[in-house]
């Protein structure tokens, strides 16, 4: 039987075109999980030259080849969770790549099963 591997982090087929795009015009981008204050909980996408990760933040994976990291104290509240990046209409955040398209990254989430959260070693 083969295994599947399980992604921390996945994102939709419109947030894949949106990282494309982007990627075209700036180049290399990343994203961190916003904790509040302005953006509220948003994915914030940067250009990967322009956003220093800190040496604490814990990188989920990797969506549409952008990296995609939090913070440790946001992981430990998410640990349980994988986290959907999809694309809505909206307002961006005020300092991610998609603002002023008219849509905006957001996170969606579900629980991991029982099976899967043993095999990322999260089982209590």
């Amino acid at each position: 039987m083969e295994k599947t591997e399980i992604l921390r982090v996945t994102a939709t087929p419109a947030a894949i075109d949106l990282i494309a795009t982007l990627e075209s015009e700036y180049g290399p981008v990343l994203f961190h999980q916003s904790g509040g204050c302005c953006d509220g909980s948003s994915p914030m996408c940067y250009p990967q030259d322009d956003y220093i990760v800190g040496d604490a933040d814990v990188l989920l994976g990797v969506i549409g080849g952008a990296p995609f990291y939090m913070s440790p104290s946001q992981y430990e509240y998410w640990k349980h969770t994988q986290l959907i990046i999809d694309v809505v209409p909206g307002r961006g955040g005020m300092f991610s790549l998609e603002n002023g398209r008219n849509v905006r990254f957001l996170t969606r989430s579900r629980l991991f099963s029982d099976d899967e959260a043993a095999a990322l070693g999260l089982a209590d």
